[in-house]
């Protein structure tokens, strides 16, 4: 097996399954911690943008062929990830509890998209020189893969893991939130 190969299946089978599950470890943690009627609907929703940040170039990297385009789409959507999780963080700490244990899956969830893309970087090195070399020709456009990262069904099946560990969890959270927030608005105008 060569090493490339290493490098994708421990992309696919234990670092983006881990990313899931810390993902859940913290929804588990907001709704200990009541953040319906903590931090609410504005925390609530910067934790769906930061899925969307990373949850864009994990789909992208097993569709497409990593170009320019693709790690440059990688690197602004993990500095745009890390700017709203310094935000989410600075903005709830005054008003709930952060337990360890989201401490702890916050650590996961901000260093796994840092170490997925570095081992993207590694097998893609040519790409990322061409990257900092500004040679770009040709590669800033998408290119399906000619062939599925970890099989066929490995994509569904880890949409379908995902969707239910955090996509699923994360806007019960927001719902959960935004009733709160509405019945709150409720009994003022009353």
């Amino acid at each position: 097996m060569e090493t490339a190969d290493i490098l994708i299946n421990l992309l696919l089978f234990l670092f983006l399954p881990l990313w899931g599950i810390a993902g859940f470890v913290d929804w588990c943690c907001h709704k200990a911690t009541k953040i319906e009627i903590t931090s609410g609907v504005k925390e609530s929703l910067m934790h769906c943008v930061m899925g969307i940040q990373i949850g864009i170039p994990i789909i992208l990297c097993l569709t497409f062929r990593v170009n320019v385009l693709i790690l440059l789409i990688c690197f602004a959507a993990l500095i745009l990830h890390e700017l709203v999780a310094h935000w989410d963080v600075n903005y709830a700490q005054n008003l709930r509890k952060i337990s360890i244990w989201e401490m702890h899956a916050h650590s996961y969830l901000a260093t796994l998209p840092l170490y997925l893309l570095v081992i993207i970087l590694v097998i893609n090195w040519e790409v990322l020189l061409d990257l900092v070399q500004f040679n770009w020709t040709g590669q800033l456009h998408f290119e399906k893969l000619d062939f599925k990262p970890g099989g066929s069904g490995y994509l569904p099946l880890y949409l379908a893991f995902m969707a239910v560990a955090c996509v699923f969890p994360y806007l019960e959270e927001l719902i959960r939130c935004l009733r709160k927030m509405n019945s709150v608005k409720l009994r003022i105008n009353e």
